[in-house]
């Protein structure tokens, strides 16, 4: 996969699986910016990738508009968000209100406002928990199914812009980091147990089909499950 002399937005890039994509991108041939919401984080991964970095809200739509009026891109990928899960009677619905906007209508945002050249793509990314339920998360499943629902409906709106969702099982990035004592060791140990591949996933695994989307010009309006069997197990 080549992706020699294109411009690749990744949303999200200052960390876990969009800083994967990005450094997948660059090394395939792009020219990668990052983007998120907190300076100092893309700043110290724009260092580290040798890429342009800018700091972006998904939160903000003017800023969005600003960005996109000024640039187009040929891939822009978005995973930033910030989410919050907890039993519905449980999370508190400033939480959930919070959730939903930052993961479906930050995506929404990003995607009114791109402006992604002809046989460009935009890839959003859900979660397997939108075909996999789990009790205690059932705000992020239906998040997710949103995601993957609005993706199908834009790629024909946005056609020939080509447009595709990711769904990711559990993967193994910072996210987790905070967790005490040997909390992350048993929580991936245990979904490697279960899952047919017999491992968690990495940004890298997620990025293989990142990339997939934005050069294959005959995959559009799709989500594709990169969960190592998490739906299925």
């Amino acid at each position: 996969m080549t992706l020699e002399g294109k411009t690749v937005l990744v949303i999200g890039g200052s960390s876990g699986i969009g800083f994967g994509t990005a450094k997948a991108a660059q090394d395939a041939g792009a020219e990668v910016t990052i983007a998120s919401r907190t300076a100092e984080k893309v700043s110290s991964a724009a260092r580290k990738l040798g890429a342009e970095g800018v700091t972006l809200d998904t939160g903000d739509a003017a800023g969005l508009e600003a960005l996109f009026a000024a640039r187009s891109f040929d891939h822009v990928f978005c995973s930033a968000a910030s989410t919050k899960v907890a039993a519905v009677r449980e999370l508190p619905l400033e939480d959930a209100y919070g959730s939903v906007d930052s993961k479906f209508w930050g995506a929404y945002r990003v995607a009114r406002a791109a402006n992604i050249r002809e046989g460009g793509s935009l890839t959003l990314v859900s979660g397997f928990l939108s075909v996999r339920p789990k009790a205690g998360a059932a705000i992020q499943g239906a998040i997710n199914a949103g995601l993957e629902g609005l993706a199908r409906g834009l790629a024909l709106e946005f056609a020939p812009v080509r447009v595709n969702c990711i769904s990711p099982g559990l993967v193994m990035t910072e996210m987790y980091d905070g967790l005490e004592g040997d909390g992350r060791k048993a929580m991936f140990d245990g979904a490697a147990a279960r899952l047919p591949v017999g491992r968690v996933g990495t940004p890298e695994d997620v990025a293989v089909q990142a990339l997939a989307l934005m050069t294959n010009p005959y995959m559009t309006g799709t989500t594709i499950f990169v969960d190592g069997g998490g739906a299925i197990a």
